[in-house]
């Protein structure tokens, strides 16, 4: 997808933690400027309208469908993706999904971690209802949810002890 053609804008926003600036329609997908244009390859493409969550980024530190983003609501807003991640919080969930099994193909894992991470920011002791009330946006057609759900609570019941201990 050649996003520099006519038509197309200027657009700056703040990645991963460093301003970046890109030159596209408007309405392009955020998605499609995150990998054709920037290299993020961990943001997933999948259904492409909204329903699967394996493109789930954050803005501004909320949880947004990347394939339902255009990239000019992101003027000047800060966006994370799974590469920007990098933190022990992140590290935490990881590590519980690889320890509860709840990976196999990995398609749907970048979504899922950031919408975890996003769960954890705004509820820190969510309880079993609000698990799945956040991931039910996240479809994972090979794990199962019952290890993604174990893994979720684990992360919560080690922060809970290390917060207690």
């Amino acid at each position: 997808m050649d996003v520099l053609g006519p038509g197309a804008d200027r657009v700056e926003f703040v990645l991963n933690g460093k301003l970046v600036m890109v030159k596209a329609p408007p309405c392009t997908p955020l998605v499609r400027v995150l990998r054709d244009e920037l290299g993020m390859m961990g943001t997933k493409i999948s259904c492409g309208i909204g329903r699967c969550g394996a493109c789930t980024v954050e803005v501004d530190g909320r949880p947004a469908l990347a394939c339902m983003t255009p990239v000019f609501r992101l003027r000047g807003r800060s966006v994370v993706t799974i590469e920007g991640a990098g933190d022990p919080e992140t590290d935490r969930i990881v590590h519980a999904f690889v320890e509860e099994g709840a990976l196999q193909c990995g398609y749907c894992t970048p979504g899922m971690v950031m919408a975890v991470r996003a769960l954890l920011h705004a509820l820190p002791s969510p309880s079993e209802e609000d698990i799945r009330a956040w991931l039910s946006g996240n479809l994972c057609r090979c794990t199962g949810y019952l290890p993604i759900l174990r893994a979720v609570r684990r992360v919560i019941a080690e922060t809970d002890h290390r917060d207690k201990g």
